[in-house]
């Protein structure tokens, strides 16, 4: 956006998974005085008021099937309609959308309708997860830790070496809002106020990292015994559910199914007996 001809417009995020459907469309086109119980003024919505600029819908895959109705039609014909009124408002806004579910997946479980998708995806942009850019940890980190220091009033803590080390190893199965949870844990939780060290934050990546509790005493078996009695370790931890099991490992669900799968009809073979 500040790269853009928009720069001098607002640029205003909605998370569409924070509302109900009905406020969500209040929040998204406005609505006119009278309209509901509680309208007790006009309101613009969030399309009004960055007219000119970028409107970024977080969580888009959240959104009702209603509101997705009226959204491609604000996208198609750049016209909506606050709610409780029938004169059309003309709106010249630029749509970011984002979202961490398969939209492909939900347009064929017929949960997000096929044409709105298509209308949303002409410049896709896929961000890898942060276990795929481990180079990445350190410098959020450090912006969270800064972050924190000019909300908190507070001096800067630096982290210590060994603890920037277990950040980069770790999974991080709940992305950048677990790396941001950890740091701003530490920022409370660590004695040291300079520093982040290892020894504040290893526990919590242990206690939230199943596999590397899985793991220990491995060394020296087989690859293949390994990686069923860490995958074997994790499925318990998460007692049997495979989605979870699957995000803390790294994999797809399909991958787990499949190796639970041959596992089990490996058990099943009758044992060759030899004379």
């Amino acid at each position: 956006h500040a790269a853009s001809d928009r720069k001098d417009r607002p640029m205003l995020a909605v998370n569409c998974a924070a509302l109900s459907e009905n406020l969500l469309e209040s929040e998204l086109f406005g609505h006119e005085r009278g309209a509901f119980t509680g309208a007790d003024k006009l309101r613009r919505g969030r399309f009004e008021l960055a007219g000119g600029g970028t409107l970024l819908l977080d969580e888009i895959s959240e959104i009702a099937p209603g509101l997705q109705a009226k959204l491609l039609r604000v996208l198609q014909e750049s016209q909506f309609e606050r709610v409780g009124s029938s004169m059309t408002q003309q709106v010249d806004v630029r749509v970011v959308a984002t979202t961490n579910r398969d939209l492909e997946a939900e347009v064929e479980d017929g949960k997000f309708r096929q044409d709105l998708f298509y209308r949303l995806n002409v410049v896709p942009i896929d961000l890898p997860s942060l276990r795929q850019r481990s180079e990445d940890v350190l410098e959020l980190a450090r912006h969270f830790l800064s972050q924190v220091a000019k909300r908190e009033k507070k001096p800067y803590r630096h982290i210590e070496p060994e603890a920037g080390r277990l950040l980069q190893r770790y999974p991080w199965p709940g992305n950048v809002r677990e790396l941001q949870n950890i740091v701003e844990r530490a920022s409370v939780l660590e004695p040291d106020p300079a520093v982040v060290r290892a020894a504040t934050i290893e526990p919590w990546l242990k206690m939230r990292n199943p596999t590397a509790v899985a793991a220990e005493g491995l060394a020296g078996k087989p690859l293949a015994d390994i990686e069923k009695q860490v995958i074997l370790s994790t499925l318990e931890q998460f007692k049997g559910h495979r989605v979870r099991t699957a995000s803390a490992l790294g994999i797809g669900v399909r991958t787990l199914g499949m190796k639970l799968k041959r596992w089990r009809e490996e058990e099943d073979e009758p044992m060759e007996m030899s004379a």
